[in-house]
């Protein structure tokens, strides 16, 4: 493998250190297992399809387009009912510890398995990065980017793994775009503020020297396009630069003012300076073209401004309470004030997109936490029948019952949903045993309530207030 990377190193000096390229013999090697995995996969075969698209990614690691390709098949084959892999499957899937490319497809077989799974997720892009198989990392960190931001509890510490695995192949593009995320989650860290700053400087001084073009592959046979890519392409940028572009997209746009194409360019360049007053004219030019075209999609894009900054207040009132715990209610009122206009917008989505999945998840999230718990019921019942949504709905569907005061329908909503739910030990499976215990514990169920709260503090002690439950529910006599 070193050799390997010391040829292809050698004629690209652009490639980061560690580069795996693979052989075109192999890429048309690996096409025979994709197109039978395709074919199988066409007929409802799933299992057979993920087997030999895995064979496949055995020859050419670098497929992106096959990893993809996996994965909507994985997606498939959970909307269809399929299960995670059992404990026998699971013991067959062996590997050398160094062997960083089997570690790779073996983490990537229990993802096919299991869509969600974000640690799942992570052991297939630490592994692929390890490997040299830079184009596969990105692909699969950007799954776990999306997963873990649109988590409703997104984890800290995933967004922090992907900093770090980025910087390790210097995508620093990519590098500051999880640190940011994980120093929203800690605004006040200042050493995460700090880093963020030295990772931002990294990537403006190293722009062009290091990056992916189309791929780490097309980088191989296109270096010359490498820096426009790049620069069209790029999150982060200085003030100057991002106010730049979006003076010039302005311009494309007035020079043809019919390119509706143009027209979101020019948006997105003004939504991406962060600024206020460049967001307040995106939303000025945004509700001239609603009104304009009638077309709820720019609508659409005027909450998405609005939700943004709303958020970018909130962030700064919550640092502020705690600095002074005085500012507090005025904290709260905000809060309150900013989820119902939240609510407002997600449900303005779904009274025009009827079949948007997400959007109604996101509008009865919002109904939940401003204590309509009686409305929401119906909606998180049409939101669990979407797979992507069925443990997180179900969740606050029993949740909703329990605040309803219906614990009957709340201790059968969570016991069907934990008997579903695959996993044993992981952050959700904690969360489901504790709500299913609250809900026991509501309808007088002590003995059942404390084994499920016993079963959440023999995986995490310290979860919420299982301890004091378990006392008080024990020392009341009831049995062990």
């Amino acid at each position: 493998m070193a050799s390997n990377h010391q040829d292809h190193a050698s004629g690209n000096p652009q490639l980061p250190e560690g580069y795996q390229a693979v052989s075109e013999e192999d890429q048309k090697k690996a096409v025979r297992f994709f197109d039978y995995g395709k074919s199988s996969a066409d007929t409802n075969n799933f299992e057979y399809a993920i087997e030999l698209y895995i064979q496949g990614l055995g020859v050419d690691p670098e497929n992106v387009s096959a990893h993809q390709a996996l994965r909507e098949i994985s997606l498939k084959r959970k909307a269809s009912g399929g299960k995670s892999m059992g404990m026998m499957q699971k013991m067959k899937l062996k590997a050398a510890k160094d062997d960083f490319k089997a570690l790779m497809l073996n983490s990537e077989k229990l993802l096919a398995f299991d869509p969600g799974n974000m640690d799942h997720m992570l052991a297939t892009f630490q592994n692929a990065i390890k490997a040299g198989y830079y184009d596969s990392a990105i692909w699969i960190g950007g799954v776990l980017m999306k997963a873990n931001t649109e988590n409703p509890k997104p984890e800290f510490s995933k967004f922090i793994a992907l900093k770090e695995g980025y910087q390790s192949f210097k995508q620093w593009r990519l590098a500051v775009e999880a640190c940011g995320l994980a120093q929203r989650m800690r605004p006040e860290d200042m050493d995460l503020q700090k880093e963020l700053k030295d990772l931002s400087a990294q990537e403006t001084m190293f722009a062009g020297k290091y990056g992916v073009a189309k791929s780490f592959r097309d980088s191989m046979r296109d270096t010359d396009t490498q820096q426009r890519l790049l620069d069209q392409d790029r999150d982060v940028q200085t003030n100057e630069f991002l106010v730049r572009k979006a003076r010039e997209a302005e311009v494309d746009w007035q020079n043809t003012p019919g390119d509706l194409i143009l027209f979101s360019k020019y948006i997105d360049a003004l939504r991406g300076t962060e600024s206020s007053d460049y967001e307040n004219k995106a939303i000025e030019e945004l509700d001239k073209m609603y009104a304009q075209t009638k077309q709820f999609k720019w609508r659409q894009k005027i909450g998405e401004i609005k939700m943004v900054q709303l958020s970018r207040v909130e962030r700064v009132m919550r640092a502020d309470k705690d600095r002074d715990p005085a500012l507090k209610n005025e904290y709260m009122q905000f809060l309150r004030e900013k989820i119902m206009l939240e609510m407002q917008e997600f449900q303005l989505i779904v009274e025009n997109y009827p079949t948007d999945t997400t959007a109604r998840f996101q509008m009865a999230s919002r109904m939940f936490q401003l204590g309509q718990f009686q409305e929401v019921i119906p909606v998180f019942q049409q939101v669990r029948n979407d797979p992507k949504y069925r443990v997180q709905g179900s969740v606050l569907l029993g949740r909703a019952f329990l605040d309803a005061g219906y614990a009957e329908e709340a201790v059968e909503t969570l016991r069907t949903v934990l008997d579903e739910y695959p996993s044993k030990g992981d952050e959700r499976s904690r969360e489901l045993y504790y709500w299913y215990g609250r809900a026991l514990e509501n309808h007088n169920d002590l003995p059942g309530a404390i084994k499920m709260y016993s079963q959440v503090a023999q995986v995490d002690f310290n979860y919420r207030d299982v301890q004091e439950r378990i006392k008080r529910l024990r020392g009341a006599g009831n049995p062990k």
